[in-house]
Parts: C-alpha cells; sequence; structure tokens
C-alpha cells in the first residue's frame, strides 16, 4: 500500500497535465465549438422567459407532479403537442471563467485523489509502470468520461455530444495514467 500523502506529486501533476489538455482540446481545437444550436427566435423566447422571472435551477417541459400524472390524457397530449425539454438557467450575467476553471481545476485534483486512493490501496511503492497505468488510467477515465453517457440516456443529449466527453474523458484518464506511472513512488 502507497499512502495518499506519498502521491502528491501525481495528483497535483496530473490535474495540471489534464487542466492544460483540455484547455486545448476546448480552445485550440474547438471539437465541442458545434455542440450546441441556436434557438429560432432567440430574443423573443429570452423576452418570454425574463418576463416569466425564471429563477437559476433546473426545468424539465412539460413537468409532472407524479409517475400517475404523466400517464394522464392532458400531459400526453402535452407530450405529442412539444416541446419536451429540460432548460438550466444560470445567474445572469457574464460567464464567469474564472469560476468555471477554477471549479474544473479542483474537480482534476479531486479525481486525482480518488485514483491515488485507489492505485495506493492495491499496489505497493515499486510497482511497475504499466500497472500503475492501468489501474490509475481505468479508474481515471471513470471520473472523467464514463459519467456522460447518462446525459445522453436521461436528459436527450445527442449521442455524439456525449461521445465526444467520452473520448475527451479517455484522453484525460490516459493523460493521468502516464502521470501517476511516470511518478509512482
Amino acid at each position: 500500500m502507497v499512502s495518499l500523502t506519498a502521491l502528491w506529486l501525481p495528483i497535483a501533476v496530473s490535474a495540471v497535465i489534464v487542466f492544460v489538455a483540455s484547455s486545448i482540446l476546448h480552445m485550440v481545437i474547438g471539437h465541442h465549438r458545434n455542440d450546441y444550436k441556436k434557438l429560432p427566435n432567440e430574443e423573443g423566447l429570452l423576452e418570454s422567459l425574463r418576463k416569466e422571472g425564471l429563477q437559476p435551477g433546473y426545468y424539465v417541459f412539460p413537468r409532472c407532479a407524479n409517475s400517475k400524472e404523466m400517464s394522464s390524457p392532458e400531459m400526453i397530449e402535452k407530450y405529442k403537442r412539444g416541446p419536451v425539454g429540460t432548460i438550466t438557467v444560470v445567474r445572469s450575467g457574464p460567464p464567469n471563467m474564472g469560476k468555471y476553471l477554477s471549479g474544473w481545476f479542483v474537480y482534476c485534483v479531486v479525481v486525482g485523489v480518488f485514483v491515488a486512493y485507489l492505485a495506493g490501496r492495491v499496489m505497493g511503492a515499486g510497482a511497475g509502470y504499466l500497472d500503475v497505468f492501468r489501474v490509475a488510467g481505468t479508474t481515471a477515465f471513470l471520473g472523467y468520461g464514463l459519467g456522460h453517457a447518462i446525459d445522453s440516456i436521461w436528459k436527450g443529449t445527442p449521442w455524439i455530444i456525449s461521445i465526444k466527453h467520452i473520448l475527451d474523458g479517455l484522453i484525460y484518464g490516459l493523460l493521468t495514467a502516464g502521470t501517476f506511472g511516470w511518478l509512482w513512488p
């Protein structure tokens, strides 16, 4: 077994490497640039939503109070007429990229801590590079990538978008694996 404190360096370095790699993927390569569509008559819809005074939150439409209501003729008709979807409303104002990026970096550190915890429990000091790579990479991929499938299953996110995020997670997992294998005590 290897303690978490002995793995602080691979945790920190992998978080920095993943943070830089994600910046390159998103800002330089920009492969998520076309993931979002513009609403038709965006300004009219935004004005309508402003009049409703929506507070930040996660909304589903049409919304059922319970499963019994979901099968009512009125609700079935609402579903048929559409649209059906979800909206996430955030606080008004320009995007706070500092907050988002710092949150992402903290998440990278948290994934690194879980990778270190699991790898440190199943391998001892001096473990081989490939053994560390396998355990660390699998754990990191679970943290960075696999959960995105839920968005397509439950929220209707197009599968191509989830697959891109899963591939990002695979890249981050491989980078984390390489870092842990390289810096393993």
